[in-house]
């Protein structure tokens, strides 16, 4: 059987109001999260998901700032589009707006503001889970936190079936929240365009999930202990995510959110790209790290 293809899908879009006034200037996904742009997180896990056509949404003006930082993605051996969200109106419009990008494809979203350390295998064998078997409709993560009532929670009938997702519930419903990476096959554009947005006023994924999981077509993926999930759109989520990443890159001598080193370890590119990519580079410890690991 032919395997079929999964693209990606950054939204890097929304007003990110919680984060002002940072984010009065530009998009939260620009803003540093220690040494690196938030969006590097986020394209990186796609990356290491082994997806290499890559559509980012943003606005007008914030679109132009990741083509300076990505350009088309070709050094890298990458093919990286761009589209605009007018509006924030909603995760769910990216798959309308992602519409002729996706095609016949599978699309793998995650939003820009999301950052996971120790899924790299995970997503990635999702992804070729994805593409290889013949009825796959879609997949997407649950993982125990705290506080279940700000996200997107997980309802089970026992420990093993996923029955509902509720977005942000008043009462306790369990503690499995969904994070923002959803993998689904092409007729989530469908489905996007036949939603009514929701009292917010915008397209709910949630809603995109349960029309999935109602129909048995979602797997929902429990991940394990040792998976860490940081969703930055808050000052204090945004520092500790800052503290996170510098602990972890401090004590193990790697850089997390690296791309290049991602696609490099993906073999998208050789180690003679890889080099030529790095002279181009102005000198600095993010330039050194690639050439001590790379070239």
């Amino acid at each position: 059987m032919e395997s079929k293809k999964t693209k990606g899908i950054i939204l890097a879009g929304g007003s990110g109001s919680r984060l002002y006034p940072l984010s009065k200037i530009y998009s939260k996904q620009l803003v540093a999260v220690f040494d690196k742009p938030m969006i590097y997180y986020s394209i990186s896990t796609l990356i290491s998901a082994g997806i290499s056509e890559i559509l980012i949404i943003s606005d007008t003006v914030m679109l132009e700032y990741y083509k300076k930082i990505f350009d088309n993605g070709k050094k890298l051996g990458l093919k990286i589009n761009y589209a605009i969200q007018e509006k924030p109106n909603g995760i769910a419009e990216a798959f309308i707006i992602g519409k002729n990008f996706i095609a016949n494809d599978n699309v793998a979203l995650i939003l820009g503001d999301n950052i996971f350390y120790g899924t790299d295998n995970i997503f990635f064998d999702a992804v070729k889970k994805a593409n290889t078997v013949k009825d796959f409709c879609g997949i997407i993560f649950a993982l125990y936190v705290n506080e279940p009532q700000r996200y997107g929670v997980v309802k089970f009938s026992n420990e093993k079936t996923a029955t509902e997702i509720i977005e942000k519930p008043e009462k306790y419903i369990s503690n499995y929240a969904v994070p923002g990476f959803y993998i689904y096959n092409s007729t989530v554009v469908e489905i996007a365009e036949n939603l009514k947005p929701s009292k917010r006023g915008e397209l709910e994924i949630t809603d995109i999930n349960n029309h999935f999981l109602q129909n048995d077509k979602l797997e929902v993926m429990i991940l394990q202990n040792g998976i860490t999930w940081l969703d930055c759109g808050t000052p204090n989520s945004l520092l500790n995510a800052s503290n996170f990443i510098a602990s972890i890159e401090e004590r193990h001598g790697i850089k997390l959110g690296c791309y290049e080193e991602a696609a490099y370890k993906m073999k998208f590119i050789t180690n003679k790209e890889l080099q030529n990519y790095c002279n181009e580079l102005p000198d600095c410890d993010y330039k050194n790290y690639l050439c001590r690991n790379g070239c």
